[in-house]
Formats: structure tokens, C-alpha cells, sequence
């Protein structure tokens, strides 16, 4: 192939093909019709003579060619971007722009409020898009660009992913005020004794401490799972159901509603959370800017909990 003969402009229309797999999609997230994007479709499989996306079950499907395309076209396109970045000094106070900012909400519920009032005062022009991820799946919205920076608790990742680690997490026990297991020796007999509520956006019936559990060769009964901490609160107000989170997140809920918090009876690993990007945008001055704003937020709150 001689790269003379090659129009860059199709590495973005594949890029958006492999993202979408659906050409209508595809064109409309980078602004073509649906017959350019059906005719540059054709000239990317006679440039790497391969079908690229092939008819299956629910739709378009990649070929292992198109799969092995799918980092080296990010990698490339995330290099363009970066050498087009304007190395400017960044004035929050006029900037304009909006930031997606994936993470389960076990961590947003934390950092968004006082994020959110830092930006508003500081870069009145920004706006925040929050979308609530599991942390595998944010760490493919950053890949795909659907998301800016994530926040989580990775373990893996790729050489093309930058990560910062902001706060460490450990996991407490939350009931309602009142609660029997308040009055009782806490063990982790007395802790699986009750009926538990789960917390898991993936829609699994297990989470990180069920894994712990496992461990130990024990395991807890659950009684309800669901996908978000918006029900949490609710649910333990109104039963004897006991939860077991993160204590940020806990100490969070604790403010505003009726719930105590109890010490589970065992040492368990502490969490990292961290702090991603893609290294596309590491030099990018509007999301330094936030990533700075982000990582002021947590070490507040790090602050806030070394104080209690």
C-alpha cells in the first residue's frame, strides 16, 4: 500500500464504523450521508482488501482484519489530535466546551457536587456530561470517545490508557438507624446473618465482596439487587436489609438520610480509585484543567476523612 495513495480522512470513517457498526450511525456521528459513508466503505475494503464489516446476527459484525485495526486506528487518529492541540494557556474563566466524565456512581456520588460548584465558579463556559459506568465499561468509553476521563478502580488497562491513582476506598457496612446489628457483637456470623442489598451496574448478583467471600468459603444471602445507588437509601430506611459499600459512598448517603454505619468484623483490601485518560489527550490544556479540578476534589475528601 503506498500511504501517497491513502486519504486519511478514512481512518476516522472507519473509526466511526468500527465504534457504531451501523453505517447510518457511523455517518451521522462525523457529519456524512449515508451514501458517502456507504462509498467510503467501499474504498476501505479495497484498501485493505477485507469485507471490514460483514452482515450477522443483529447487524454488522467486524472481521478479525477490521478487530486488529480497531487500537492502531485509535492510536493514530488520537496522535493527529494531539499534534493539532493548540499549546495555549488555558483561561478557565472564558473556556467553552463540553467534558463527558464516565464512573460508577458509587464514586460520582462523592466527587460530582463539589466538582460540579469548583467548575461553575472557576470556567463558568464548561459543561460536565456524567455518564454512569461500571468500571470495565468506562474504560472502553475512553478507548471508543465516548468519555474524556474516567474514574474507578482499575486493574488492567492499555499502555495508551494514562492512570493516577486519587483515593483509596475500604468496604463498612450500612443498615438503617435502629438496626438490630447495631445493638449486636458484630461477626461475620452475625454480618451474614441478614438478608443483603447488592449494588452491581452490570446486573450481576455478585460484586467485589462477594469475590471476598468467596475467599473465605462463605457467602451472603441477597435479597435484592440493583443496577445503581439511587435505591439504596430507600431500600435500608424501610427494612433490616444491611449493605455492604465503599466507605465514601456510605458516608455520602449517610448525610442526608436515616442509615448508621457499622465496622465489618474482618480486614479486607483496600481499593484504589483512580483517575484515567488517553494519552491522546494528555496534553489537551482543558482537560488538565479538570483532571486538576478532579484530583483537588479527592484530596479534599481524603483530607475530609483522616479529620472524622
Amino acid at each position: 500500500m503506498n500511504l501517497h495513495n491513502v486519504d486519511l480522512n478514512l481512518l476516522k470513517v472507519l473509526h466511526a464504523l468500527i465504534e457504531e457498526r451501523n453505517v447510518t450511525r457511523a455517518g451521522e456521528r462525523i457529519g456524512r450521508s449515508q451514501p458517502a459513508m456507504s462509498n467510503a466503505l467501499n474504498r476501505l475494503r479495497a484498501m485493505f482488501d477485507d469485507p471490514l464489516l460483514v452482515r450477522g446476527k443483529g447487524g454488522l459484525q467486524l472481521t478479525p482484519r477490521a478487530e486488529s485495526l480497531k487500537d492502531p486506528v485509535n492510536t493514530i487518529l488520537g496522535s493527529i489530535e494531539d499534534c493539532l492541540v493548540a499549546e495555549t494557556d488555558f483561561d478557565p474563566a472564558s473556556a467553552q466546551g463540553l467534558y463527558r466524565l464516565a464512573s460508577p456512581d458509587f464514586i460520582s456520588l462523592q466527587i460530582l457536587p463539589p466538582l460540579m460548584a469548583r467548575i461553575s465558579k472557576a470556567a463558568p463556559g464548561l459543561e460536565l456530561h456524567l455518564i454512569t459506568e461500571d468500571r470495565k465499561l468506562a474504560l472502553e468509553a475512553l478507548d471508543s470517545k465516548r468519555a474524556d476521563l474516567v474514574l474507578g478502580t482499575f486493574e488492567n488497562f492499555k499502555s495508551s490508557i494514562r492512570v493516577k491513582q486519587v483515593f483509596e476506598e475500604e468496604f463498612v457496612c450500612l443498615v438503617r438507624k435502629g438496626h438490630p446489628i447495631v445493638k449486636q457483637k458484630m461477626t461475620l456470623e452475625t454480618l451474614l446473618s441478614y438478608r443483603h442489598l447488592l449494588v452491581s451496574a452490570t446486573g450481576s448478583r455478585k460484586a467485589i465482596f462477594d469475590s471476598i467471600l468467596d475467599d473465605m468459603n462463605c457467602k451472603r444471602q441477597v435479597a435484592i439487587s440493583v443496577s445503581h445507588f439511587l435505591h439504596v437509601p430507600y431500600l435500608l430506611e424501610n427494612s433490616d436489609l444491611t449493605g455492604v459499600f465503599f466507605r465514601g459512598v456510605s458516608e455520602t448517603l449517610l448525610k442526608a438520610f436515616k442509615l448508621e454505619i457499622c465496622e465489618i468484623p474482618f480486614d479486607a483490601s483496600i481499593f484504589n480509585v483512580s483517575l484515567a485518560w488517553h494519552l491522546r489527550s494528555d496534553r489537551d490544556p482543558a482537560l488538565s484543567w479538570i483532571r486538576e479540578q478532579v484530583e483537588d476534589v479527592c484530596q479534599e475528601l481524603r483530607s475530609a476523612k483522616m479529620q472524622m
